[in-house]
């Protein structure tokens, strides 16, 4: 299966699940008046809106390139991601409203009979279910914005045992519960938001990847045989890929053509990685004396 065909699958599967746990949460709160389930039911809302937003973007990270973006549309994805976090902050702050206003009140349902906490618990391992899927091909295929997504359905497991806290707590006689459980809903789903922009953000301002991936990106290029030094090894992210640059120090007695054949193997070996999409080399002579101490090449090639 093509990337392409990855995303767009898991975007589908993302989207018809949560339209079909509002449906079941939204029945349930009508027939309960419960605000857990009411707010879980918001909640798989937002998820279902963003969802389609998801899918759209997805579709379009996942065009081909074209003389507009040579690189494809991969950068797309942090921006997707962001719009995942908006929704999830709509989403908390429409919960905690709610849930404030029950509180001041004092106006509280109580939901009577199994079913407001069955379908709680339905639904929290339905979302484990969903967690683990989207995890998995986000991490298999790179994906910024399905990560966003699985962090969303982590924390939606999380906010749907504190509503089902609320409702079996309100059950047993202590109505503020319920409303008390919608606030950790709504701190759950606010703190997922705050996740997606925090992991997207290095994406979107050119930070460095992590710093195994960087000793792995120097180990490469000191590895073969007629590199005898790096400098000015730089690795940053544009969109969810990463570009590299670096210098690397050859003897100055090789031929041009042998110094592009050294080059070629740095930057082939070094474009394998999986996160890696463009490497440009630069070929110093080490008789010239051109290089210079780099204290952060040094300590990743000492732990590499």
């Amino acid at each position: 299966m093509t990337r392409r065909q990855a995303l767009r699958r898991i975007g589908l599967v993302v989207l018809a699940v949560n339209l079909g746990l509002f449906a079941a949460k939204a029945v349930v709160w009508r027939a309960t008046g419960s605000l857990a389930v009411g707010s879980e039911a918001a909640n798989s809302l937002a998820d279902a809106a963003y969802s389609a937003i998801v899918l759209a973007g997805l579709y379009l990270t996942t065009q081909p390139p074209d003389p507009d973006h040579p690189h494809g549309h991969e950068r797309i994805e942090p921006f997707v991601a962001l719009g995942v976090a908006l929704g999830i902050f709509l989403a908390g702050g429409a919960v905690a409203y709610n849930a404030g206003t029950a509180l001041l009140s004092g106006d509280v349902t109580v939901a009577r009979g199994p079913v407001a906490a069955a379908v709680l618990a339905a639904g929290a391992a339905v979302k484990f279910g969903l967690y683990r899927t989207v995890l998995r091909v986000a991490e298999e295929q790179e994906s910024p914005a399905l990560r966003a997504t699985a962090l969303d359905n982590r924390n939606d497991i999380l906010a749907a045992g504190a509503a089902l806290f609320g409702v079996l707590g309100a059950q047993a006689g202590v109505p503020l519960l319920d409303p008390v459980a919608a606030l950790v809903v709504s701190g759950a789903i606010v703190y997922t938001g705050v996740e997606v922009v925090r992991d997207n953000l290095a994406y979107l301002v050119g930070g460095a990847p992590p710093e195994e991936l960087r000793a792995a990106i120097l180990r490469r290029a000191l590895a073969h045989p007629d590199v005898e030094g790096a400098h000015d090894v730089v690795a940053h992210y544009v969109g969810p890929e990463i570009d590299v640059s670096l210098h690397i120090e050859i003897e100055g007695t090789k031929s041009l053509a042998e110094a592009h054949a050294i080059e070629t193997a740095v930057v082939d070996s070094i474009r394998a990685l999986p996160e890696v999409d463009d490497v440009f080399v630069h070929v110093d002579p080490k008789e010239l004396g051109e290089w210079k101490e780099d204290d952060e090449v040094e300590r990743l090639a000492k732990e590499g």
